[in-house]
């Protein structure tokens, strides 16, 4: 990596499997931070969280200081269990990376999947089938993918696109709100 590349980190929040991109100059690396159970307490609950910040934090500190890191947003559509601990997670991890002072960016998800796709509405093979197209990449775990895409939004929003993307699809990230000092 040479000191005009940025780093960029894509991150896919999960309870059970955070999805991480590490992107330094032309090489994104792609990790799962997967949680195992944790019983049904308050304190349980609540230091499965902090397991996976704690996690997250040694790949952000793993390197040179971020340009970027760019988190896919809540779904607030989503229905099922733990919303709430999903929140906290989000909320957690978000208050850590702006405590450090770093860029950050939220990626709402109907845009990351126009980013990558096309369409709003794309489903995770569609995300996976686009990932092998586009870079010749066969990652198998939905939250890599996730989490590639976003660190690929970010690349490409500093003027480093990783690849080629046509027009419409990039115009989904004016739908991203980019942070000053990554402008």
């Amino acid at each position: 990596m040479t000191i005009n590349e940025p780093r960029v980190i894509g991150l896919d929040l999960s309870l059970a499997a955070t999805g991480i991109a590490d992107a330094r100059g032309d090489q994104i690396h792609t990790g799962t931070i997967a949680t195992h159970t944790y019983g049904p307490g308050l304190d349980d609950r609540m230091r499965r969280i902090w397991w996976i910040g704690e996690r997250i934090w040694r790949v952000v500190e793993g390197g040179p200081r971020p340009d970027l890191v760019v988190v896919e947003g809540p779904s607030y559509g989503s229905r099922g269990g733990q919303a709430h601990e999903r929140a906290g997670l989000w909320w957690h991890v978000i208050s850590g990376l702006l405590g450090d002072c770093l860029p950050v960016a939220v990626v709402p998800p109907a845009a990351l999947k126009r980013y990558a796709v096309g369409k709003g509405a794309a489903t995770k093979p569609d995300m996976r089938m686009a990932l092998y197209r586009r870079a010749g990449l066969d990652v198998r775990d939905d939250n890599q993918v996730d989490a590639w895409w976003l660190a690929a939004a970010g690349l490409d929003h500093l003027g480093r696109p990783p690849v080629t993307l046509p027009a419409n699809q990039r115009k989904a990230l004016a739908a991203v709100e980019w942070p000053e000092e990554a402008k």
